[in-house]
């Protein structure tokens, strides 16, 4: 199973931007769908983006469209999440998920294998 450690959370202001990363290590990445998740408490876990294992295809949630871009770089075992344009609703914990080997890209949580502990990120107004 592949362990995987979030950074790049913290604290910004409204509008601003911050990169979060996921580093994989136990197992390479290469033909695993990724995907990151957030989630408030008392609120159920929430899918934001996800990207196949060949990196051609993404998917976001729509209050991300056009804010949020996911990526990967296998080279490196790493996956991203450059989030722009913050807002106060995006506060969450962010938790990134890898999926089954060949797996398809999904939305859904329970499509996901190994999860990391999480990294806070906060919106201020």
């Amino acid at each position: 199973q592949v362990q995987l450690v979030e950074s790049g959370g913290g604290l910004v202001q409204a509008g601003g931007s911050l990169t979060l990363s996921c580093a994989a290590s136990g197992r390479t990445i290469n033909r695993l769908p990724m995907g990151w998740f957030r989630q408030v408490p008392g609120k159920e876990r929430e899918f934001v983006a996800g990207i196949s294992w060949g990196g051609g295809s993404t998917n976001y949630v729509d209050s991300v469209k056009g804010r949020f871009s996911i990526s990967r770089d296998n080279a490196k075992n790493t996956v991203y999440l450059q989030m722009n344009s913050l807002k106060p609703e995006d506060t969450a914990v962010y938790y990134c998920a890898a999926g089954p080997f060949l797996g398809s890209l999904s939305n859904q949580d329970a499509r996901y294998d190994s999860w990391g502990q999480g990294t806070q990120v906060t919106v201020s107004s």
